[in-house]
């Protein structure tokens, strides 16, 4: 019971201090680093001290200095000898930390970018510790050598003290900052923060400028790519959210740069991402100024080109962020960016269908149509009316290389264009609605077949929608496409789309509906649409079986 006791006990007292110094670290809003540092700091000197205490009042001839000019009280030889062997260990300290910290660093490098060295000996506060180190280890060697029989330097040997124990205590704290500091989000984020500024700001000589924007877009590629490799997917989400957040940040603040900023420097034609390219597409980019976002783009294509076989959930998250840096065109009024995005969102695309990669397509298009939305709300009927033939070729690429689910996908993604362009009366409906007739063409194969009905499906419910708006022309226009159906095919899909009664998946994808459920007054827009075919007079709606 005594010992359950004083167990007790010394945990209530533990637990006293514990709370006591939570309060003086709030009181004092200190960082909870330093606080530690303090406690590492206070609880030795008080050990010493009482230790020291202790001798001092049960020695047998009580000395006649009081404790504390007895302590400072330094003879010549005990002096010498201290010092130099506080010498001995602050070299000693030093030495582990440069090995500490360049094994760390060297394997940070190593793993992500090797501008993390670099960024490192940059950082203040790194260069601040490594010269303290250094200095305490100096002034501790000509200290322990200034000491003679004429002269002891007691204050010289005061402060050797007091820096040679800072420095002990300084070894925790620093290395603490050092891995929090190689933390590779904490190094992504200050790339993107110092290219952003490099970017925006005019201070400097353009072509210096242009090469550090160019490295600084390089290096969070390269750590998007090793982490992908890796396996390590939550730094490569950070890296490619940086590409976006950079590119974000860039736009609005792009038309404060002189003239020159925006010309293809030497630095910026003999990169990789630029040598390659024809004479008038590299024209084309330095007359409409959009080279660092071709760069941020090409380099979110390399990491899908990585990412779509390692990490597809990186890919689909290229796809969002690239969405991202499209609408940020749009909000800044910069159709020359806006295309260039549209460029690599049909790249993107592509890659997935020459890859067979049906779910990355699928995600793609997602995004891709969400963009467009955006092109309807702006009244942007021109890009939106590319981006419809871009639609359009794409599924019927898709058809050619057995990608059916792929061709659906675009079917139903261009119905939800028309139907939102026809609400907002935008001047490009009509060729998007011609663009999504012109997806189905004669089945070769029993594939293609099934194919076709999905995208019949999608056009006559995009029908139904034109009915209830009022928007009878427009349907009518769907009906002529397809009054050559076989009436039993026709009848077959109206039965499909009646007989869906669930509006959500039952998987978990990020559209969330069922692309074959119609809400129950389109379903009785469907008699009106199926009401002008003559041959299916006589047959009965499935609702009436």
């Amino acid at each position: 019971m005594g010992l359950l006791a004083a167990g007790s006990g010394a945990a209530g007292t533990a637990g006293r201090s514990h709370r006591l110094l939570f309060r003086m670290r709030r009181w004092l809003h200190l960082p909870s680093w330093l606080s530690a540092w303090l406690a590492l700091g206070g609880a030795a000197m008080a050990i010493f001290f009482a230790v020291y205490l202790i001798d001092y009042y049960r020695a047998a001839s009580r000395p006649l200095l009081s404790p504390l000019r007895l302590l400072f009280r330094f003879d010549i030889e005990t002096a010498q000898n201290a010092l130099g062997n506080l010498a001995q260990v602050v070299v000693a300290v030093l030495g582990i930390v440069i090995t500490v910290v360049s094994i760390v660093v060297q394997l940070s490098a190593t793993r992500y970018t090797p501008r993390i060295a670099t960024l490192f000996f940059r950082d203040r506060k790194n260069l601040a510790m490594l010269g303290f180190f250094v200095v305490t280890c100096i002034l501790s060697l000509w200290v322990s050598l200034s000491v003679s029989a004429d002269l002891v330097p007691r204050l010289a040997i005061a402060l050797t003290l007091g820096l040679v124990t800072l420095s002990l205590l300084l070894i925790l704290p620093y290395f603490a900052y050092v891995f929090d500091f190689l933390d590779p989000e904490k190094i992504i984020h200050r790339i993107q923060e110092q290219t952003l500024i490099l970017s925006v700001t005019n201070q400097g000589s353009t072509g210096s400028r242009q090469r550090a924007v160019l490295d600084g877009i390089e290096q969070i590629s390269d750590i998007a790519v090793n982490a992908i490799t890796s396996r390590d997917q939550l730094i490569a989400a950070s890296a490619v959210d940086a590409l976006k957040d950079l590119g974000v940040g860039y736009l609005p603040l792009k038309i404060a740069q002189e003239p020159p900023w925006f010309q293809l420097g030497r630095d910026v034609r003999t990169s990789p991402d630029f040598v390659s390219m024809a004479k008038e597409s590299l024209a084309a980019l330095n007359s409409d100024g959009t080279w660092v976002e071709w760069k941020i783009l090409r380099q979110l294509l390399n990491v899908y080109s990585v990412a779509i076989a390692e990490l597809p959930d990186i890919g689909h998250l290229i796809a969002i962020d690239a969405r991202y840096l499209g609408e940020a065109a749009l909000e800044t009024n910069d159709r020359a960016s806006l295309r260039v995005c549209i460029k690599f969102f049909n790249t993107f695309i592509r890659i997935a269908l020459n890859t067979q990669k049906v779910r990355s397509a699928y995600n793609v298009l997602h995004q891709y149509r969400q963009l467009a939305e955006k092109l309807i709300a702006f009244e942007q009927p021109e890009i939106l009316c590319e981006v419809a033939e871009h639609l359009r070729y794409y599924a019927q690429t898709a058809l050619n290389l057995h990608l059916g689910f792929v061709t659906e996908t675009l079917a139903y993604d261009l119905a939800a264009l028309c139907e939102e362009a026809a609400k907002r009366h935008s001047p490009a409906h009509d060729a998007m609605l011609g663009c999504l007739l012109s997806i189905d063409q004669a089945a070769e194969t029993e594939a293609q077949e099934v194919t076709l009905r999905g995208v019949r499906k999608a056009q006559i419910k995009l029908a139904t929608a034109y009915i209830e708006m009022g928007n009878e022309l427009a349907a009518h226009r769907i009906y002529l496409d397809m009054q050559h159906e076989r009436p039993e095919r026709l009848l077959s899909i109206r039965d499909e789309l009646l007989a869906v009664h669930s509006k959500d998946f039952w998987e978990i994808v990020d559209r969330g509906t069922n692309f074959d459920y119609l809400e129950p007054p389109r379903k009785e827009k469907l008699k009106t649409f199926f009401g002008w075919f003559d041959n299916l007079d006589e047959l009965p709606m499935s609702s009436e079986k």
